[in-house]
C-alpha cells in the first residue's frame, strides 16, 4: 500500500526534514507516526499526499508512483485517500450532510449513491440525527466525526490522519479512536501522526518513531 525507499527531503533553507527513510506499510495495517515537534512527521504525511516531493528516493502510495506522476494525476492519487486534519476543515456554510456529500460531488458521484453513502457514513460516526446541523452548532468531537465521515465516504483504501485528536479532550479522543478502529476493522489502512501518548500506548498498534528526520524505531504493538 505504501512504499518509501531511501527517501530524503531537504528544504531550500537547508533544513533536512527526512533522511534516508525506508518504510513499508501493508494493506489493513494501523500505523502511528510519532516523534517530537519538528521531527519530520508532517513532512512524512505531506510526501504521501504529494503536497511535497522528496529530494530523492522512491515513494509508492496505493500502487501509484508518487514521485514521477504528472500534476494532472495527483487528484486521482488523492481520490484513493481519506485525509483528516487536526483543525477539521469543514465548510461553515454547509450542513453536516452537505460537508460529507461535498467529497462525493468532487468526483461527480450519482445523487442516489451519494444519498445512500452519506447516510451510511454518518451512521458509522454516530451523527445520523445531526445531518441538518451546521459546524458551528457542533462540539469539537462532533466536528471531527464529520471530518472522518467526509474522509471515508468515497471508500478510500488508505486513511491518513494528522493529529486528529489534537484539539480534543481525552474522553472525546477515545471515542474518535473507536471510530478509527471500526474503519480499520473493515479493512482500511490507517496512518496516523500523533502526539497523544495515551492513545498510542492504549491502542498497541504498529509505531514508527521519527527523530531529527530519521526513523529510529519501527515496532509492532508499540508504545509512544
Amino acid at each position: 500500500m505504501i512504499h518509501m525507499k531511501n527517501v530524503s527531503k531537504a528544504y531550500p533553507n537547508k533544513v533536512i526534514a527526512l533522511e534516508r527513510v525506508n518504510v513499508d506499510i501493508n494493506k489493513g495495517e494501523f500505523v502511528f507516526i510519532v516523534g517530537s515537534s519538528g521531527a519530520g512527521k508532517s513532512t512524512f504525511i505531506k510526501l504521501l499526499l504529494r503536497e511535497e516531493l522528496p529530494t530523492f528516493g522512491e515513494i509508492e502510495v496505493n500502487g501509484k508512483d508518487v514521485v514521477h506522476m504528472s500534476q494532472s494525476e495527483v487528484p486521482y492519487l488523492r481520490r484513493g485517500l481519506g485525509v483528516i486534519f487536526q483543525d477539521y476543515r469543514l465548510l461553515p456554510d454547509k450542513t453536516v450532510f452537505e460537508n460529507v456529500a461535498f467529497a462525493m460531488q468532487v468526483i461527480e458521484a450519482p445523487r442516489k449513491i451519494m444519498q445512500k453513502s452519506v447516510n451510511s457514513v454518518l451512521d458509522i460516526v454516530g451523527l445520523s440525527d445531526r445531518y441538518k446541523d451546521f459546524p458551528d452548532n457542533l462540539s469539537g468531537g462532533e466536528q471531527q466525526r464529520v471530518a472522518i465521515a467526509r474522509a471515508i465516504v468515497n471508500d478510500p483504501a488508505i486513511v491518513i490522519a494528522d493529529e486528529p485528536t489534537g484539539n480534543l479532550d481525552p474522553d472525546t479522543s477515545w471515542g474518535i479512536m473507536q471510530i478509527f478502529q471500526r474503519i480499520n476493522d473493515a479493512g482500511t489502512t490507517i496512518v496516523m501522526a500523533t502526539h497523544d501518548k495515551a492513545i498510542v500506548d492504549g491502542m498497541k498498534k504498529r509505531v514508527i518513531e521519527i527523530e531529527s528526520g530519521h526513523v529510529i524505531r519501527d515496532q509492532a504493538r508499540g508504545y509512544y
